[in-house]
């Protein structure tokens, strides 16, 4: 499956596509647009005292690349010796994921991805896929490779210097964030608090869409209440591009700056994102880019 990057969809039609694979004898599903293409088993060299949930590194077109136990992240048993790799471009970042089996590519609408269940070993989970055979778990990569990668969080919580008066200002302003992986949303909002914003948390795109209508039917104007929006790309029941869609076809709401902050940030999802009218895009996890152009559009005027 090489060059994934040519099955795009239209932008805006809250559609994606997953490539579904297997690992400890559990469906599990990741957007194509992160994948690059699928290998079979590679020499691996491991590295001393490297994370544990890393096999080692492997070299593929010149380029290192380290190699992520997915079925150890997952606290799972391997199906058996044989295994695939998933080579995926995240944050910028290549990374391999060794998986059991890998199946087929299924086009679904976010619609058909339910948000995790808010019980004790979830946190891995960003969304449930149901099929009619099975049901296909889709995971929080970016929290896992956060786990074996700490230079993410540390981008993540990365402020800006900022004088007092641009602190004074930042709390006069409200940042709405659709955001569906809980780690990254409580990463941003902490952040955005310590830079002196004031937020409003969403899980996905449809929660903040509820919200946005809300303001919108209300008497005062939409921007007495909120000044900026950040979303997320990739989230249940309505993904990002699909709510920019919405906002800029709204009378009331058609203004609103939006920021996309997504770890798919690449030509071809930036070409999206510019049609659909997102003033920014920033790649995760520059955290400190995002709050340099979101002080630039409402608290540096």
């Amino acid at each position: 499956m090489q060059d994934s990057k040519g099955i795009l969809l239209e932008s805006g039609t809250n559609e994606f596509e997953i490539i579904e694979f297997s690992v400890g004898g559990v469906f599990y599903g990741l957007n194509v647009a992160k994948v690059r293409e699928v290998i079979n088993a590679v020499p691996v060299t491991f590295i001393a005292r490297a994370h544990p949930n890393l096999d080692g590194v492997f070299t593929l077109r010149s380029r290192v690349i380290p190699l992520v136990n997915l079925a150890r992240s997952l606290n799972a048993q391997p199906a058996s010796e044989e295994f695939k790799i998933i080579v995926c471009e995240i944050n910028n970042f290549h990374v391999g994921f060794k998986v059991d089996a890998v199946y087929r590519i299924h086009r679904i609408s976010w619609t058909q991805m339910e948000p995790a269940p808010h019980i004790a070993g979830s946190d891995l989970v960003v969304g449930i896929v149901k099929m009619q055979e099975r049901m296909i778990i889709l995971l929080d990569f970016e929290k896992i490779l956060a786990d074996v990668n700490p230079e993410m969080n540390q981008k993540m919580t990365a402020v800006p210097k900022s004088t007092p008066e641009l602190i004074e200002i930042r709390k006069t302003k409200t940042i709405l964030i659709a955001e569906d992986s809980r780690m990254l949303r409580d990463l941003l909002l902490n952040t955005l608090h310590t830079a002196g914003y004031k937020t409003i948390s969403n899980e996905n795109g449809q929660e903040a869409w509820d919200q946005l209508e809300t303001l919108a039917n209300s008497d005062k104007a939409v921007t007495d209440h909120l000044q900026l929006i950040i979303t997320d790309i990739e989230m249940p029941q309505m993904d990002g591009h699909h709510l920019i869609k919405r906002i800029k076809s709204h009378p009331r709401l058609n203004d609103l700056p939006v920021v996309i902050f997504s770890s798919l940030i690449n030509d071809e999802m930036r070409v999206k994102g510019d049609a659909l009218g997102a003033f920014a895009q920033v790649t995760k996890p520059e955290i400190e880019q995002l709050i340099g152009i979101v002080d630039k559009k409402i608290a540096l005027k």
